[in-house]
C-alpha cells in the first residue's frame, strides 16, 4: 500500500511530519510512504532524521503551502500545487491509495470533493471518528467536513455510518442515534426533526431515536449523527475535557503515591480506553504509535483515503513529541475513479434502492 502524506500540513511541518513517516517505514517496510511538499525541505528533514535511505520513502515536490488561514475553496484555486491538493491527486491518478494530512481540514475536504469520486448517491462526505466507551466505541459523524447540512445529508451519514461501524468495528447491526437537545420527537430545530422523521422511515437503519451529548459515550447507540459545527464542538470539547482529567489523575495519584508505580498502571489502562479503535490515538514518550496509524490508514484507505489528524495544542500528522491527543478520522464517502469502479454502490451496501436516498 502506499500513502500519500501531506509533508507540509500542520503549524510544525515539515519536521514533525517527516520523522514520524520515518519511525512508520522502519516499522513497515512493506508500506510505501510518499511525502509531498517543498522537495528541499523535505529532503533536508529526511537527512535529519536519518531516512533519506529508506527504500520505501519517496518525495512528490509540491511547491506551494494551503495554510491553516486559507480559506479552502479559494486557496484550492489559487495553489493547485498546494501539497494536500497533490496528495489528493496522488489517489485520483492511481499512484497512491490513501491521503493522511494535518493540515486545513476544509482544504483536505474541498479537494477530495474536486479530484474524488463519491460514493454511489452520496451528496456530501461525512468526517467520522470514533470514541471509546468501557465497552466498545461509538462513531460519530460529522465533527467538520458540512456544517450546512440537509436532512438528506444526516440521512446518508447514517447509512454510511452503519455500513462503515459494521465492517470496521464489527458490530452487526448498529444502533443509530440522532443527537437533539432532547429525546423527545419534538425537540430540536427544523433540521434535526426533519432528518428524525427520515430515520425513522428508512428500512434499512437500526434507529433508536433522538439522543442527547452524554449518550455518545453511554452505550445507548453505536452510531451518532449530527451536523459538522456540533460534531466538531463535541470533539473538541471531549479532546480537551479528556486531556484535563488524564492530567488531574496524573497530579493525584503521584502526590498520594510518590514512591509507587501504581498511577503508571492506571494511567495505562486509563490512556488504553482512550485509544480504543482505529481513529483516535493517544501518543506519548515522545514516540508516534506508527502501528495504530499505519493500520488505520490500512484498513481504511481503500474505502475511505482520506484521514485528518487532528490535534489541540500541537500540530501532528504522525508523530507528537507532546504526547496530546491525536485523531484520526476517515472522510467518509470518497473513492478515487478506480477504487470507486471495484466498490459496490452504496444502495447495494445498504441494501436500499438509490431513489429512497434522493428524494
Amino acid at each position: 500500500m502506499r500513502i500519500a502524506v501531506d509533508a507540509m500540513g500542520g503549524d510544525h511541518a515539515p519536521h514533525v511530519i517527516v520523522a514520524g513517516a520515518v519511525i512508520a517505514a522502519r516499522e513497515f517496510p512493506d508500506t510505501g510512504f510518499i511525502l509531498v511538499g517543498d522537495r528541499d525541505a523535505v529532503k533536508a528533514e529526511l537527512a535529519q532524521q536519518g531516512g533519506a535511505e529508506l527504500a520505501n520513502i519517496s518525495t512528490v515536490h509540491a511547491p506551494q503551502v494551503m495554510d491553516m488561514s486559507d480559506a479552502p475553496v479559494v486557496a484550492l484555486r489559487g495553489k493547485r500545487n498546494s501539497s494536500v491538493t497533490v496528495s489528493v491527486k496522488l489517489v485520483a491518478d492511481g499512484e497512491a491509495e490513501a491521503v493522511f494530512s494535518a493540515g486545513n481540514t476544509g482544504g483536505t475536504v474541498a479537494a477530495a470533493t474536486v479530484l474524488l469520486r463519491q460514493l454511489g448517491e452520496i451528496k456530501r462526505s461525512g468526517i467520522a471518528v470514533s470514541f471509546p466507551r468501557s465497552k466498545g466505541t461509538t462513531t460519530l459523524i460529522d465533527v467538520g467536513a458540512n456544517i450546512h447540512c440537509t436532512p438528506l445529508h444526516l440521512l446518508q451519514y447514517g447509512i454510511m455510518a452503519s455500513v462503515y461501524t459494521k465492517y470496521i468495528h464489527g458490530i452487526e447491526n448498529p444502533r443509530v442515534g440522532l443527537l437533539n437537545i432532547g429525546a423527545e420527537s419534538k425537540k430540536g430545530n427544523e433540521l434535526v426533526r426533519e432528518t428524525l422523521r427520515l430515520l425513522e422511515e428508512h428500512p434499512r437503519i437500526n434507529f433508536i431515536g433522538n439522543i442527547e451529548g452524554y449518550d455518545v459515550h453511554s452505550g445507548v447507540c453505536d452510531v451518532a449523527i449530527c451536523e459538522g459545527f456540533v460534531g466538531n464542538v463535541i470533539l473538541k470539547v471531549i479532546e480537551g475535557l479528556s486531556t484535563s482529567l488524564i492530567s488531574d489523575v496524573q497530579r493525584a495519584f503521584e502526590k498520594a503515591f510518590p514512591e509507587d508505580d501504581i498511577h503508571t498502571e492506571v494511567l495505562k489502562d486509563i490512556k488504553g480506553k482512550q485509544v480504543q479503535g482505529y481513529e483516535m490515538i493517544r501518543v506519548g514518550n515522545n514516540v508516534m504509535d506508527a502501528k495504530l496509524v499505519r493500520k488505520a490508514v490500512s484498513t481504511l484507505g481503500r474505502k475511505d483515503l482520506i484521514f485528518r489528524a487532528e490535534r489541540k495544542d500541537y500540530p501532528i500528522a504522525i508523530q507528537n513529541s507532546k504526547g496530546t491527543t491525536l485523531m484520526v478520522a476517515p472522510l467518509v464517502g470518497m473513492v478515487s475513479q478506480e477504487e470507486g469502479k471495484k466498490l459496490p454502490s452504496i444502495e447495494k451496501i445498504s441494501g436500499v434502492e438509490s431513489t429512497s436516498l434522493t428524494e
